[in-house]
């Protein structure tokens, strides 16, 4: 019996200064820290995990912050973009944010795949990787953290959306994705083909769009380093495994990341893809109270304690606040004008900015 991938469980991406990656993600996102570790590989660098309140598989993006490393160049055989679900009428709330704490974007845009109906955001993040807020219908039945101050439950990030893969040719990631991994196709818009896995809503969806003659990516800060796909449970991921050897790649074999257990290959397209359970989860060294609070080690790695926390760059595990960029009459005059180019935004654009700037 053939096993299926039931969606997106993480993205990992490679970041400069660990706290300016704190301040976007925990801050102006609202996303949960749920974890805060080492790199496995490499001990002295950082991993955070942000998600929901739990760090449900599926709504996390995760970092390696290295400072003073090379930034990196998006292109083919790379996870281009990383897209994050928000409920529909949220996106005004996240357009007064953004002009807020005076982050460029562009949109909302209305995009229409298949029959998904979308409105999006387009940003960067402090290292230049391309993220996107997506208003989906399917958003709004996910779980959302709601410990974040300053953005209500209703308007929180709700996970993953999807992400976009940038390759030479379609067809290759095509068959790892369709006969390896079980996904589906289920639309094809200007060069972007869209499969999707389980239900097809928010957090199963994967973009691969062919951008043939563009220069290879270049690992760095400011890239994404993998995408990972639930396996669900060992038994699964086993055998997930053994259809990937089956299709003539090459996996690792199963490594125990004490949160989750993973299998790594890269696809013919040259993006390196993850098999991971969705078990044991994020509350195994820490209770679901205190997640991401303080520094989690390995058990190979707790002797080095001493010496990792003295070598790892200081940090505050507190959420962003950031300072009002001007009067309130400048943020509502900057609004104004997003307003004007944009045309109406949608219902919830008429959040109230003296609200917010209190701290209501």
């Amino acid at each position: 019996m053939t096993s299926n991938v039931s969606g997106i469980h993480h993205v990992t991406a490679i970041c400069g200064d660990p706290q300016r990656n704190l301040d976007f993600y925990a801050g102006l996102l609202g996303m949960r820290l749920v974890k805060r570790t080492v790199n496995y590989d490499d001990p002295h660098t950082y991993h955070f995990y942000y998600g929901d309140g739990d760090g449900t598989p599926g709504s996390i993006v995760t970092f390696f912050p290295w400072p003073g490393r090379h930034a990196g160049r998006v292109g083919t055989k790379q996870i281009a973009v990383t897209s994050i679900a928000v409920p529909p009428g949220a996106l005004g709330f996240w357009v007064e944010r953004l002009i807020r704490h005076g982050v460029p974007f562009q949109g909302p845009t209305k995009r229409v795949v298949g029959r998904d109906v979308e409105r999006v955001l387009s940003l960067r993040d402090p290292d230049g990787m391309m993220v996107e807020l997506v208003g989906h219908d399917g958003a709004a039945a996910r779980p959302a953290w709601d410990g974040a101050p300053n953005v209500p439950a209703e308007h929180a990030t709700r996970g993953l959306h999807s992400v976009t893969l940038w390759v030479e040719h379609h067809e290759p990631t095509e068959r790892v994705l369709v006969d390896t991994l079980g996904l589906r196709a289920v639309a094809e818009e200007e060069g972007t083909r869209r499969y999707a896995a389980g239900d097809g809503g928010p957090g199963t969806l994967v973009n691969v769009r062919a951008v043939g003659g563009f220069l290879d990516g270049l690992g760095g800060v400011g890239t994404v380093h993998h995408v990972a796909f639930r396996a669900g449970d060992d038994a699964t991921e086993l055998a997930l495994r053994q259809q990937v050897v089956a299709d003539g790649l090459h996996p690792t074999p199963v490594l125990d990341r004490s949160y989750f257990h993973s299998v790594y290959f890269e696809e013919p397209g040259g993006v390196l893809f993850e098999l991971a359970t969705d078990g044991p989860g994020f509350a195994t060294d820490e209770p679901r109270e205190r997640l991401g609070t303080s520094l989690q080690l390995p058990a190979r790695y707790e002797p080095m304690r001493a010496e990792l926390e003295a070598a790892l760059p200081e940090i505050h595990v507190e959420h962003f606040i950031g300072a009002m960029d001007g009067a309130i009459g400048g943020q509502r005059s900057a609004l104004a004008e997003h307003r004007s180019a944009h045309g109406e935004i949608v219902d919830a654009a008429d959040v109230d900015l003296d609200a917010e700037a209190r701290g209501a």
